[in-house]
């Protein structure tokens, strides 16, 4: 259903398609060819893909789209997805062992974790994924202040050196998908119609909501596990990398791509990598040329299934440590693979090219103390349905087995 082909006009020379990547950077080809593909849908005006530049389900993922129309395809299935900050307080006997113990299991909503009506708090809707995580590439991860190249800014931010924060990734969960199901049943990959427009955005900005609401509700889960106070409803950044916005010049799709209208953005890199922490500059011509955004981490170097394939000889236990002492908290196999760190870009080479682009400067880089990925099968009320739909299997093979057993044994005790 999501996959379904985005309807395509013939070339438009007059859409300008932008790539804001340096000559060394990665850019895989198949990327550059949804880049153009969506160039020429009916109303595009531009499309920049940013240096985390790599293919999705149809349409690329690290570009900023502007169109005369909404594209409900264009923002996706995981409306809201983004990345959010908390500076933590100092709390002794917080080694990563420790840490990792008192998070595992975090994509198992306990009950009570949550107050009733947090998702009131941010006006969001009430959903049964509240407070998960999700599987792909969504996180949670502890990291470490590990260098500090702005120290004003990073003062102004009250990120110290050896300090740590809480990086959590993740988006609108199940809504979002249920979003843009309803609209593809009725109009595939179609343009949103003029008369359905305002039903969609305020979906569309209601899973927005959710995707904030979701993000505190996962740090403050994350927090009380550890023992910290932690006020979740005030993140030093929280920034969306899947939405549509109202500009002067059209609607702005980012998919992939997080804001750049001032202030702080994070730049996640993989589990076995720095991210960063970045201003974004006062050039507005620069800002401009990349349709106000920047890239949104790293971004994948590699496919899933390739991953899988490359990276299947790697021992499982030089795949759950990186080269910074961090632990990673993965008990799903495939998706171990298929998040190795080799499967991403370097992230000092896209910071260095948004640099080089004049559309931020860095201000610290942190280290992974422990990063948190799903456990197998992921969260949720789908997660938990397929769980039980194979633990009943299972059950049912088991007392199959069991009764052709007896029936054997019966059979030769009468022979």
């Amino acid at each position: 259903m999501l996959g379904n082909p985005l309807p395509v006009e013939g070339p438009d020379p007059d859409v300008p398609v932008s790539v804001i990547a340096g000559d060394r950077s990665w850019i895989e080809g198949d990327a550059l060819v949804q880049l153009e593909r969506v160039a020429r849908l009916p109303g595009m005006i531009r499309a920049v893909g940013l240096p985390d530049l790599h293919a999705g389900a149809g349409a690329p993922i690290g570009a900023a789209l502007l169109s005369d129309r909404v594209w409900p395809h264009l923002v996706g299935s995981d409306i809201g997805c983004g990345v959010a900050l908390w500076r933590l307080p100092a709390k002794r006997g917080l080694s990563a062992e420790r840490i990792a113990k008192l998070l595992s299991g975090l994509d198992r909503v306990r009950s009570g974790e949550l107050d009733d009506g947090w998702a009131d708090r941010f006006g969001a809707p009430d959903h049964e994924a509240l407070g998960t995580i999700g599987a792909g590439n969504h996180f949670v991860e502890v990291g470490r202040m590990h260098e500090v190249f702005d120290p004003v800014a990073a003062a102004g931010a009250g990120l110290e050196l050896g300090g740590l924060v809480l990086l959590v990734h993740t988006g609108s969960r199940g809504l979002g998908r249920e979003i843009l199901m309803r609209y593809t049943r009725a109009h595939a990959a179609a343009p949103c119609p003029e008369d359905l427009l305002e039903t969609y955005l305020a979906e569309h900005d209601a899973a927005m909501r959710f995707a904030t609401a979701n993000r505190a509700a996962v740090a403050q889960r994350a927090a009380t596990r550890l023992g910290i106070e932690l006020d979740a409803s005030t993140p030093l950044l929280d920034l969306t990398h899947n939405a549509v916005a109202r500009t002067d010049a059209g609607w702005l799709h980012r998919k992939g791509a997080a804001p750049n209208l001032g202030g702080l953005v994070a730049l996640p890199g993989s589990r076995g990598a720095r991210s960063y922490v970045v201003s974004s500059t006062d050039d507005e011509a620069a800002r401009a040329a990349a349709l106000w955004s920047v890239a949104h981490g790293a971004g994948r170097k590699y496919s899933r299934s390739s991953a899988r394939d490359r990276f299947r000889e790697v021992p499982r236990r030089a795949l759950r440590t990186s080269e910074w002492g961090s632990v990673v908290i993965c008990s799903d196999p495939q998706l171990l693979l298929e998040e190795a760190p080799g499967a991403y870009k370097d992230i000092e080479r896209v910071v260095g090219d948004l640099v080089d682009a004049r559309l931020v400067t860095p201000v610290v880089a942190t280290v992974p103390v422990v990063t948190y990925k799903t456990e197998r099968g992921g969260a949720g009320p789908e997660a938990r349905e397929s769980r039980q739909q194979q633990r009943s299997a299972a059950r049912q093979r088991s007392i199959e087995r069991r009764g052709a057993t007896a029936r054997d044994l019966r059979g030769r005790g009468s022979r």
